[in-house]
């Protein structure tokens, strides 16, 4: 092995899907000399100070962390070059100044879930599969001014069955990108990879991946089943898609967290038993819904909640 195919790597990154790709790269023939992630924060009831788990794993490697909260700090910006890293490699982490991706000599580059230019932003494993795609996969790319709209480096992709949730096809892309990162750098270290410019004009006519909020995950048992199917998949596990059930007239707010398709027509509005979930009706057909969560409550199959409840009892709101 000689020097000149070996790069001194700065990774940036912060929650578990990152510690995938980076101890890909540790295992690699290139070497991490440092990694960047978010500063330490209270977290959940106890307000206990919580670190990233690309700290975490970073800690067990002994490789150096930097945790700034401003980017341009002069402080940071000064340790991150005194690493003296040949490029910059980000995954999960937040939006770069340039005068930190324009740092390292071979530049900085990024791991995106999805087919660049398609769904560029900050949900693309959640919007593929809540808008039916059957194939997406992973992006490598130089970061610039703009987010997700560098050249690409390199590009792998991946089917979506029909019943695959997003925290499935997460765990793929996770492991495909892993693989992806290091091929990236092995041949960004052996001269053998050409940037090519994403197409603009194309990328105006493709779906982007805005962040998802609250009110994006309601149900609308008024849709068609295969759109509620779809969007109760690509919302599964987190943060899962709700509709409100309404029992002796107090409305609940249901997670639910998987579905499948029946070809059943409802013969009312009401709520069923069905074979393999209790049945919600849709547009067209029923939809099954075999896991959920009541609000206040612990996440279920549909048996334990049939266990404690008539279905009789509730209503669409």
């Amino acid at each position: 092995m000689t020097t000149e195919n070996k790069l001194r790597i700065v990774f940036m990154g912060t929650p578990e899907f990152a510690v995938t790709i980076l101890d890909e790269i540790m295992r690699s023939r290139h070497e991490v000399v440092g990694v960047v992630t978010v500063a330490d924060k209270p977290a959940g009831r106890g307000q206990q100070i919580k670190e990233s788990a690309v700290k975490t794993y970073a800690k067990l490697q002994n490789v150096p962390i930097l945790q700034p909260e401003k980017l341009k700090d002069e402080r940071f910006l000064t340790e991150l070059k005194s690493l003296n890293a040949d490029i910059f490699v980000v995954v999960a982490f937040r939006m770069l100044p340039e005068i930190v991706w324009a740092m390292p000599p071979k530049g900085t580059f990024n791991l995106h879930a999805s087919l660049l230019p398609k769904y560029r932003g900050a949900a693309p494993i959640n919007w593929a599969i809540i808008n039916g795609e059957t194939e997406t996969g992973v992006t490598t790319f130089f970061i610039n001014q703009i987010i997700d709209t560098g050249s690409i480096l390199a590009q792998e992709k991946v089917s979506i069955t029909e019943n695959m949730n997003a925290g499935e096809l997460h765990d793929n892309l996770m492991h495909l990108g892993a693989k992806l990162t290091v091929e990236t750098l092995n041949n960004l270290a052996n001269g053998k990879i050409m940037a090519v410019p994403q197409d603009e004009e194309l990328a105006k006519q493709l779906p982007h991946a805005p962040k998802i909020f609250k009110a994006d995950c309601e149900i609308d048992w008024n849709e068609k089943a295969y759109f509620v199917h779809n969007k109760i998949r690509g919302l599964s596990p987190y943060p899962a898609a709700w509709c409100s059930l309404t029992k002796n007239g107090v409305r609940t707010t249901f997670k639910l967290f998987s579905s499948s398709l029946t070809k059943e027509i409802p013969d009312s509005k009401s709520l069923k038993k069905g074979s393999a979930g209790i049945l919600f009706p849709c547009e067209d057909y029923y939809i099954s819904i075999s896991e959920l969560q009541p609000e206040g409550k612990r996440r279920m199959n549909y048996k334990e909640f049939l266990a404690g409840n008539d279905l009789n009892d509730y209503s669409l709101s």
